[in-house]
């Protein structure tokens, strides 16, 4: 199940008039990574002053009894509910052009599945699925199902390296093996990927002991990815190292803010400086420098530190670790290592993101300064792009809550 400290995230505050008045209309989209969808809440910028997202925890108390029609709901000052609205135009959802598959060449030898043929066992983390299905012989598989539901140019382009990048990826023990790429029912558009699923948890658990071998592999993979591929991760951390409980070796995951040669590198996020935070973080179980935005850490931070305290069962000495690390540290921070990295020998590449060919169609988008309609291209709302005719992929879906445990009081929706 979701966490719920991960289950909301807001869009922000909507003010229709000053800030500082009190009764200043305001209104809030509130996105639901459970239900998959987003609702604005209508309120005052008495109850929603600028950027305190209080609109999250007045959704929160209503988010599962709400009917999947709803698009908006209407607070008092006190946060109680005094409306609710299914008006299409209340709908703020951005459109997402998903591309047909039939035109995406980069993946056109990948296997594939259909969404309706996944069925869901579980709710991992935002955007991420535990789900189950049989194969063409009837075998069955259990598959982490990644996926963006946000049309957020960021996102999109994220999610669209994400999956060419795993696709791509040379089979390793130490990588998070690509399983299919998934479409929709529909018209077989592009909405998401599978991946093999790993059920041993990750190194974020401060109780998993923690063996040498792992830093060996860890620091060998990172070798691997950065000098052979050309390919920097930029957000290695104990969250995004699974534990294979069948191999007994670390695997890495998560790869949307990978960067492939200089196409999408970050200052500061190198793997390198990645590793020695990551190792920081599993021996003394210290997470505050994950507070520190990557642009202002710098890995004598945590190099300087005389003594790591350990609050992890290690199978080595603290020292040994470190002494490692900082031999490796010091064959990797060389003048030449961003030359090595940029020159890599069995480079991956793939295409940029295409313009779907759902935002060429024009659509109104105001009036010029004589009056006449504004007709535009690109990207809009779904609710423009319902009312043009084009298809939309719907995600939304019941609360888990209600799934796994139904009661009376669930079953009855605002």
């Amino acid at each position: 199940m979701i966490d719920p400290e991960d289950r909301f995230f807001s869009e922000g505050q909507g003010y229709f008039g000053p800030r500082d008045n009190p009764i200043t209309e305001t209104h809030c989209n509130v996105w639901d990574w459970d239900q998959l969808r987003m609702v604005k809440v209508k309120g005052t910028a008495k109850l929603f002053p600028p950027e305190e997202d209080i609109e999250i925890s007045v959704f929160a108390q209503f988010a599962d009894l709400l009917s999947p029609e709803v698009r908006a709901i209407t607070v008092n000052n006190d946060g109680l509910l005094t409306g609710v609205s299914t008006d299409p135009e209340e709908d703020d959802t951005i459109f997402i052009g998903y591309l047909p598959f039939s035109a995406v060449e980069s993946l056109a030898d990948s296997p594939t599945i259909q969404y309706s043929k996944l069925q869901e066992i579980d709710r991992l983390g935002p955007g991420v699925d535990l789900l189950s299905y049989e194969d063409e012989s009837g075998n069955p598989h259990k598959v982490a199902f990644k996926f963006n539901p946000l049309g957020k140019p960021l996102r999109l382009h994220m999610a669209w390296n994400e999956l060419n990048l795993l696709k791509s990826l040379p089979p390793h023990p130490n990588l998070i093996p690509f399983d299919r790429v998934v479409l929709e029912d529909v018209e077989s558009r592009v909405i998401g990927f599978t991946t093999k699923y790993i059920p041993g948890g990750t190194l974020a658990n401060p109780k998993v002991p923690f063996r040498f071998e792992w830093l060996q592999q860890l620091t060998e993979l990172v070798n691997f990815l950065n000098l052979e591929l050309g390919i920097m991760h930029q957000d290695i951390a104990p969250r995004n190292l699974l534990l294979d409980p069948d191999t007994q070796k670390i695997i890495l995951f998560d790869f949307d803010w990978a960067a492939h040669g200089k196409n999408r590198l970050m200052n500061n996020r190198d793997d390198v400086t990645g590793v020695v935070f990551t190792l920081y973080e599993i021996i003394t179980n210290d997470t505050h420098f994950t507070s520190i935005p990557h642009w202002d850490r710098t890995i004598n931070m945590v190099q300087d530190i005389s003594e790591w305290a350990c609050n992890r069962e290690l199978d080595s000495d603290v020292s040994k670790f470190r002494s490692f690390l900082n031999e490796w540290v010091a064959t990797r921070k060389s003048d030449r290592d961003m030359e090595r990295y940029l020159n890599a020998p069995s480079q991956l590449t793939w295409p940029s993101l295409p313009e779907p060919p759902d935002y060429s169609v024009p659509f109104e988008h105001g009036t010029d300064e004589h009056g006449q309609t504004n007709w535009v291209t690109g990207m809009r709302e779904r609710c423009t792009a319902l009312e043009k005719g084009q298809y939309c992929f719907r995600w939304e879906r019941s609360p888990q809550r209600r799934l796994l445990k139904p009661t009376e009081k669930d079953s009855k929706q605002v």
